[in-house]
């Protein structure tokens, strides 16, 4: 009896951007299960933003391929955009409208009509808890309110994949305990790649580490595989980014 194996929802083949003679990111490679929640980490300019553009169909790559659900995101854009939802750091809102107009322009963009859209924006609303701000203005909500609202709208075709891009960036405890829950339902039924610098963010709501650092991957495996022996993320981090740690005094060169 022939094994089939499951489609990945996440692909990155040897991906490569090059400007001139500067590499951003460098023969990246991994590929990710349906239903899996990954932490997509490194050191500002590693190369995480570059490739998450690439995986959205923003950027095309110099070289190698990328993949959503099975469909290359240069070749087969708009199937692969279908199954995508991406929330880019300061994603794009339009000040002057309320979330209800902001909803139905995005959803009538994706294809939604008459009831089936008014249903996805009730769900939506719903589940990012806008119903208090659903008309207000953008422009005047806190910026709590206005990541609920990009969550939103990138939940509002039902995705099979989600990519975000420090989705906790700037809000205060509060809110971050909030996403985290949203983040958290969300993963019971569909796959997810989430850029932060927060590493607590890793632990409450990662399955897996990708971390690259000078445009490579540097390590990809469970949280705890990265915390290895180090007291706490941090240091592993911090190690597998070009750090020291100091073990008994002395200082060991970083891993390579």
């Amino acid at each position: 009896m022939e094994i089939v194996t499951p489609t990945p929802m996440i692909e990155a083949i040897g991906l490569c951007k090059f400007y001139r003679d500067f590499a951003a990111i460098r023969d990246v490679t991994f590929s990710i299960p349906a239903g899996q929640v990954v932490a997509f980490l490194g050191p500002n300019g590693a190369g995480k933003s570059t490739t998450m553009k690439i995986l959205t169909g923003y950027l095309a790559p110099s070289a190698g391929s990328a993949r959503i659900a099975g469909y290359d995101v240069v070749n087969d854009r708009i199937h692969a955009a279908e199954r995508l939802g991406y929330l880019p750091e300061n994603g794009p809102l339009y000040p002057e409208m309320t979330p209800l107009s902001l909803l139905r322009f995005y959803g009538r963009a994706r294809g939604l009509t008459g009831a089936r859209l008014a249903a996805r924006i009730d769900a939506v609303v719903h589940r990012c808890a806008l119903e208090s701000v659903i008309e207000k203005s953008i422009r005047k909500l806190s910026k709590g309110y206005r990541q609920r609202v990009g969550m939103a709208h990138v939940l509002l075709h039902e995705p099979d994949v989600l990519i975000m891009d420090e989705p906790t960036g700037g809000l205060d405890p509060n809110q971050i305990r909030e996403v985290r829950r949203t983040i958290r339902e969300m993963a019971a039924n569909r796959t997810i790649l989430l850029s932060t610098h927060i590493l607590q963010e890793v632990e409450a709501v990662a399955d897996r580490v990708i971390l690259i650092h000078l445009g490579r991957i540097v390590f990809d495996g469970l949280p705890s595989e990265m915390k290895g022996a180090y007291p706490t993320l941090d240091e592993a981090f911090h190690v597998l980014t070009g750090g020291t740690v100091t073990e008994g005094g002395a200082c060991v060169p970083a891993a390579t």
